[in-house]
């Protein structure tokens, strides 16, 4: 198997960060966790793993906080994962069968709402590329969502395997979420010059509940590919509707 750091960055994560935990740590012997000052049991629970590092480090947005994390790891490769991600044991099994080294892989994300596995409403396959060569690849953004900076000469490999995401506990969860996001992209869209017409304002949330209910087969998700379409539609528009109280 190839050897490898798993850099997680943490906030008040006692409700996610066992299980993660415990899905790595027979594959990694360097697990790295990034703590913005925890204030509940984060801390604690991190500290009965072996082979882990808890350092307390001030938020400096997303990208910065992981590219720190990276900084410190043992190794060249990278898994970098969030508090609330689980690697399944399929997954896990491909990760420790790497024997021809590439520089980056990449593999399926599935989602948990609220107790049901997401399989439509574009939410699944959710490609992510987490294992990477430290050296070649790094994070970048911190306005709304981080991402990867990939060179072109950079080969990538799939891996079978979920990687199970436990992102959303409540409905109130989800609601907090499209709260926070709605503002951000409206600022990054008054950055960009755009504007919140009439038009977009009401029939955009319209098509976003359409797409992802019907046109992403989210109704076969039951009734929370119903929840999902409707809450994804009112974060539509409350990110106009912030963009228009922006402007």
């Amino acid at each position: 198997m190839q050897k490898l750091s798993v850099v997680i960055i943490t906030f008040n994560e006692e409700k996610n960060i066992k299980k993660c935990l415990d899905a790595v740590c027979d594959i990694s012997d360097d697990i790295i966790i990034i703590d913005s000052f925890s204030t509940d049991n984060t801390q604690i629970i991190c500290e009965k793993f072996e082979n882990l590092r808890f350092v307390k480090h001030k938020w400096e947005g997303y990208s910065k906080t992981k590219n720190y994390g990276n900084s410190l790891a043992k190794y060249d490769y990278i898994l970098s994962l969030d508090a609330d991600e689980v690697i399944s044991d399929k997954l896990a099994e491909s990760i420790k069968n790497i024997h021809e080294l590439s520089d980056a892989y990449e593999f399926n994300r599935l989602t948990n709402y609220c107790g049901s596995w997401i399989k439509h409403c574009g939410w699944y396959p959710d490609k992510k590329l987490r294992i990477f060569d430290k050296n070649k690849i790094f994070w970048e953004g911190d306005f709304v969502h981080e991402t990867l900076v990939i060179p072109n000469n950079i080969t990538v490999k799939f891996l079978e395997g979920d990687l199970l995401h436990y992102s959303y506990h409540s409905v109130e969860d989800h609601y907090k979420q499209i709260e926070n996001y709605s503002s951000l992209h409206a600022k990054k869209m008054l950055q960009a010059g755009k504007k919140a017409s009439i038009i977009k304002l009401f029939l955009s949330p319209t098509f976003k509940f359409i797409r992802t209910y019907f046109l992403q087969l989210g109704f076969l998700d039951g009734s929370a590919g119903f929840t999902i379409s409707r809450i994804s539609a009112k974060a539509v528009k409350l990110k106009y509707q912030k963009l228009k109280s922006l402007r």
